[in-house]
């Protein structure tokens, strides 16, 4: 199985799902993103984000891919860059941390490590750019698949609390956590991503 975590740019962004492309929920605060929906430009709107948050800040996202087949992504950036993120009750994320925006990847390629090594790469990109920690808000009430992660799932994977909240709570990572792993958070960080299985080794990216 060959596959590759590509920074995601205006170029590969078709490669997201369809209606990740044109979910602006973390890219717009609230009344934006419903003006976006109304007027039928959120994909427009999805486009402008990512050229505007490269141009300044560099890279905000990683493509996955399995033998050239787009099978996830995960997106981040730095809190200024979120609208959304101060419509939280938890909010806001803390000043040297990098905000965890979203992830996911497609039912049939979970369960095979994509979401370690995802979550790896981030970390190592994020690190080499001088970042200590990446701050989430989580959902405490997680029913299916959504823009916030279930809040359990980012307990388990390493990430702790810093702002507790029965609806929306703010968890973070130190970075060089996820350099140095162990097992069981590897396998609890395939569950956050859907998957059920741990790869025996990791490949090299």
């Amino acid at each position: 199985m060959g596959r590759r975590l590509v920074p995601l740019t205006l170029d590969n962004l078709q490669d997201l799902p369809q209606r990740c492309r044109a979910c602006v929920f973390w890219e717009l605060d609230p009344v934006s993103g419903q003006a976006a929906v109304k007027a039928g430009t959120p994909e427009l709107e999805k486009e402008a984000w990512i050229s505007a948050v490269l141009l300044e800040w560099g890279s905000c996202g990683r493509v996955v891919y399995v033998d050239e087949v787009p099978v996830g992504f995960v997106l981040y950036a730095p809190p200024a860059y979120v609208p959304r993120s101060t419509a939280f009750p938890t909010s806001p994320v803390s000043p040297d941390a990098i905000q965890l925006m979203t992830a996911f990847i497609l039912p049939d390629y979970q369960g095979q490590g994509l979401g370690r090594v995802m979550v790896q790469t981030v970390a190592k990109d994020l690190l080499r750019r001088g970042f200590k920690a990446i701050e989430a808000f989580g959902d405490a009430r997680w029913k299916a698949p959504a823009c916030v992660l279930p809040a359990d799932h980012l307990l388990a994977v390493g990430f702790k609390t810093v702002r507790p909240h029965p609806m929306y709570p703010r968890l973070r990572l130190e970075l060089r956590t996820t350099l140095s792993w162990k097992e069981d958070v590897e396998l609890a960080l395939d569950r956050l991503l859907g998957a059920v299985q741990k790869e025996p080794a990791l490949r090299p990216l």
